[in-house]
């Protein structure tokens, strides 16, 4: 009789200590849950915040851009302020993982490897994905020429993981240099210390135009990739109601509105 109720302690103490774990932890996901972001009456989003004309620090050292702008626009919606945290893009996933983050709106590629590990709302924007070479190039015109040559890219992106997984087994061996933002890969292209670069049209124009790189686009888009706002793995409330503001968004316009501020160009149909 003694062992029994001593089993049954046993087995008691272990089921508290269990549903106590289970607490924690739906605690630390509640923090970064819909009711959780309107209770607090701000949403903490991560971007780069050196990747104009998407986001990057304007004049007043505030945050401007077309992904500032879409996530002003869904925090309003969801009834929130939008407080943006910068991060270089390597350390966006981890950070939002570890609930640093209740979103990310920074040109997050949706790929099957990242949905593995995040939930992503539906694509707000598609960019064609371009060569970039110097503007006296003559040996690079297509990413069949990469063979040898040494190629820049942003770490982390999903430009390195194409680069990598997919276009080095296609074309041959070559050099990948990784950095951390845009005008330092222009940088480094303009001065002749690597040979091309990949990116999009969008992204390169005002880094361009600003800095007077001698840069240009050449051969037809090697790719388009897709981008949408990700959340935390389960998180599916959340995208649910940031997928809502999206869809009103497109419908009264106001999605065009803030693309064509952005890109002088309206939005292709999806």
């Amino acid at each position: 009789m003694k062992k029994s109720k001593v089993l049954w302690s046993l087995v008691a103490a272990v089921v508290l200590l269990l549903a106590a774990c289970g607490n924690n932890a739906n605690k630390e996901n509640d923090k970064n849950s819909l009711q959780a972001i309107q209770d607090k009456g701000e949403i903490t989003v991560g971007i780069m915040g050196t990747y104009a004309p998407y986001n990057f620090r304007n004049k007043e050292q505030g945050f401007d851009g077309f992904d500032v702008d879409i996530a002003k626009e869904l925090a309003k919606r969801l009834g929130v302020e939008a407080k943006f945290v910068a991060q270089e893009f390597s350390g966006l996933i981890p950070g939002l993982q570890k609930g640093k983050f209740d979103m990310l709106v920074s040109q997050v590629t949706i790929t099957e490897d990242r949905q593995k590990q995040l939930d992503f709302t539906d694509p707000y924007i598609t960019n064609d994905v371009k060569v970039i070479v110097k503007e006296d190039n003559t040996s690079v015109q297509s990413v069949d020429d990469f063979k040898g040559k040494k190629i820049a890219v942003g770490l982390g992106t999903n430009d390195e993981a194409f680069l990598r997984n997919e276009l080095m087994k296609q074309v041959g061996e070559f050099q990948i240099n990784t950095y951390d933002d845009v005008i330092t890969t222009l940088k480094d292209l303009d001065a002749g210390r690597v040979d091309a670069t990949i990116n999009n049209a969008y992204a390169l124009k005002p880094i361009v135009e600003e800095n007077g790189f001698q840069v240009k686009a050449v051969g037809a888009p090697i790719k388009s990739d897709q981008a949408a706002v990700a959340v935390k793995k389960g998180n599916t409330e959340l995208v649910a109601a940031l997928n809502k503001a999206l869809a009103e968004m497109k419908e009264d316009g106001t999605y065009k509105e803030i693309f064509v501020k952005w890109f002088d160009e309206e939005p292709k149909a999806e």
